[in-house]
């Protein structure tokens, strides 16, 4: 039986294919040139390409349907072997500048959101993704071939860099073995070369995987999806927080090695009537002591049955501004998206529903 190509890091082809460099070159080939056959591979000979051919399959997933935003942002949902289906999302984050003559003076630049799972075991109550419960964890080469489908389709040159961040459906650190493997596949000079300083794992805050991410030395960048201030409020929204409560992920965060220019974000999740308020800015502001923290403000996204409302921009402001004012960097995450199936899970849920 075949072996999935993109499941494998630089390292482990070198073990496989000697010389070592034959390693090198098929790296190239599939990351670089994004080639999907062996015989394209011209500076391998005809014997390493019939060899390859027998040993690895080179299948990036199937899409199943896409919806282009008047934003730019675009959804995809891709289906895989065994017929379950992930969402992935790219998000224009610049445009391209071009002069007068017509030359590129700055090229666009993307942010990837990828998934790690088909589906999620966290439960969320806000979360769209957990109407589908959990199937199975994403291999590592399901986790890269969404970013590679996405540069292939765009045409992007390899040395053209995208920003990843591990927030699609599924819990990144509860898939933590391919995760590690799929960023270490993502940061090679060889490969995509996209740096780990390019990766973002949001996470929803187990605090025991984060010490294990912090063992690894994978140097990527740190997000958690905070969402409330109080455990009494984040139980409600967040199951998991009975499990690791507000001060473990504190604690944890505490002792995440991060670059000197780097900051870890804390994404909130802004819900009408519940957690918009000033008394949970002072609270947030508060917890946030001792922390290098960015906070990212985030509208929610209203979807079909769910009992959240999206809150007034008025008091998003105002929440931003009150934590500006104590000194915590706070943005405002824009939304993106809304004119199509903008909640994670939604596409999936809404084609499910069309097959029928």
């Amino acid at each position: 039986m075949k072996r999935n190509f993109y499941d494998l890091t630089k390292e482990n082809l070198q073990e496989m294919i000697k010389p070592s460099f034959r390693a090198i070159q098929l790296f190239s080939w599939v990351y670089q040139k994004y080639s999907l056959d062996f015989n394209e591979m011209t500076n391998l000979s005809k014997n390493d390409r019939a060899e390859f051919d027998k040993i690895f399959s080179l299948n990036l997933p199937e899409l199943a349907n896409k919806e282009i935003s008047s934003d730019g942002s675009i959804k995809y949902l891709f289906k895989l072997k065994d017929g379950y289906t992930i969402e992935t999302v790219l998000l224009p984050m610049k445009n391209e500048v071009v002069d007068e003559s017509g030359e590129i003076v700055k090229h666009a630049r993307y942010t990837v959101c990828i998934s790690t799972q088909v589906g999620c075991k966290m439960g969320c109550a806000f979360c769209y993704t957990a109407k589908g419960g959990f199937k199975r964890d994403l291999t590592p080469g399901e986790i890269v071939t969404q970013v590679l489908y996405i540069k292939k389709e765009l045409n992007l040159p390899p040395e053209r860099r995208v920003n990843i961040v591990f927030m699609g459906m599924g819990e990144p650190l509860d898939n933590l073995e391919n995760l590690a493997t799929s960023i270490k596949i993502f940061g090679d000079v060889d490969g995509l070369s996209i740096s780990p300083r390019r990766q973002t794992i949001s996470t929803s805050g187990l605090a025991t995987k984060i010490e294990k991410l912090a063992k690894l030395n994978l140097n990527v960048l740190l997000a958690i999806s905070l969402h409330a201030v109080d455990d009494e409020l984040r139980d409600k929204l967040m199951p998991v927080n009975k499990a690791y409560n507000i001060a473990s992920i504190i604690e944890a965060i505490k002792k995440f090695p991060i670059d000197s220019r780097k900051r870890v974000m804390f994404e909130y999740l802004m819900i009408k009537d519940l957690n918009d308020d000033l008394k949970s800015a002072k609270k947030l502001i508060k917890l946030m002591h001792g922390i290098k923290a960015k906070i990212n403000l985030i509208y929610f996204n209203p979807h079909e049955g769910s009992e959240f409302q999206r809150p007034l921009r008025e008091n998003v402001e105002e929440f931003k501004e009150y934590l500006n004012r104590a000194g915590l960097i706070c943005t405002i995450r824009e939304s993106k998206g809304l004119d199509i199936s903008a909640a994670c899970g939604q596409l999936k849920e809404r084609s499910l529903k069309n097959a029928t």
